[in-house]
């Protein structure tokens, strides 16, 4: 008995150095990642988070709103340059992503964000802009047309989440955490050390059939997500989609703005024609694009066409709003 309490206690201790361990590789690589790629942009204080976001150009303004697990740099990569020629081009980190906080008790849902994001259009003075969403951001800007339609002249969704999915995609399984306690004990421990050694499937999943970016860890900001606080918002933010689809599915065909809808038809983490063609029987007059051969990363691989997406979502909107000047 003794000899069991005995070993029992060694492995426990041996466990404690481990655990420990982790903690400590974490808070250095994240360390490390914030150095290299330090805040870009500005701050703003909404709703208890503090946004970071990015505003350049002129003209026509477009708000651009990321997915899941990224962050600010996934349009900088290889859009704002394009963009920012035509437009005013605002860029934020949602809240609790990228150098965006969000406060502890805050709701990770879809509509939640989506007020917060209202209430950052008010703050900026950016009126009615022409919002793009690529993934989750596609949900989060339609919740934002949905419920605070003055805020919003039309929609530009790049791979977008707009079903409720039957199961969660193998890439983010393991941010599939319920439980708070334990959500963050993987945080603080494993999360860092398992994404390092499966960078390459996560990549492969997020980018296929298209070829990996190469530069995606740095200029695309793919390294932020090695941060524990990234990790658990992640997390959070995958176990509050489904709490808004499902009744936003039902209000779709209300929408009468101009939308505009890119997908790529090897996209191995959205159905296209569940997220994509299945919007075209709801939503009238809205203008469905296939890439043949696209993945998921459309606006990182697929550049050129999101910007002529953009660009003719923004013609629409001007229309639209040169007739009601006429009326």
């Amino acid at each position: 008995m003794i000899a069991f309490a005995w070993i029992v206690g060694i492995v426990l201790v041996l466990l404690a150095l481990a655990l420990g361990g982790f903690a400590l590789f974490s808070a250095w690589t994240a360390r490390q990642v914030e150095k290299r790629l330090p805040p870009h942009g500005r701050f703003i204080e909404v709703d208890g988070a503090r946004i970071h976001y990015l505003d350049e150009g002129s003209g026509p303004t477009l708000l651009l709103i990321h997915g899941l697990a990224g962050q600010t740099r996934v349009f900088t990569h290889s859009l704002l340059d394009r963009l920012k020629r035509d437009y005013r081009v605002v860029i934020l980190d949602r809240p609790g992503s990228g150098y965006s906080t969000r406060p502890s008790r805050a709701s990770a849902a879809i509509g939640a964000q989506a007020h917060t994001i209202a209430r950052f259009i008010e703050a900026l003075g950016l009126e009615r802009p022409l919002v793009v969403g690529h993934s989750l951001g596609g949900a989060i800007a339609l919740a934002l047309a949905l419920n605070h339609p003055e805020q919003v002249a039309g929609l530009a969704l790049l791979a977008p989440l707009t079903h409720v999915e039957g199961e969660v995609p193998p890439l983010f399984r393991g941010l599939a955490i319920r439980s708070p306690l334990l959500r963050g004990l993987v945080g603080w421990t494993s999360a860092i050390p398992l994404s390092i050694r499966n960078r390459n499937f996560v990549l492969e999943a997020a980018f296929s059939p298209q070829p990996i970016a190469a530069d995606y860890g740095t200029l695309g900001g793919g390294l932020l997500n090695l941060r524990r606080h990234s990790f658990i918002n992640a997390s959070r933010d995958l176990m509050a989609t489904m709490e808004d689809l499902a009744h936003m599915q039902e209000r779709y065909q209300r929408l009468t703005i101009p939308i505009g809808v890119l997908f790529g038809t090897g996209d191995r983490l959205l159905d296209p024609a569940k997220h994509g063609a299945a919007m075209a029987t709801k939503v009238a007059g809205l203008d469905l694009e296939l890439i043949e051969g696209g993945g998921h990363m459309v606006p990182i691989s697929s550049a050129d066409r999101a910007v002529t997406l953009i660009a003719r979502m923004a013609q629409r909107v001007a229309a639209d709003a040169g007739r009601a000047l006429t009326t």
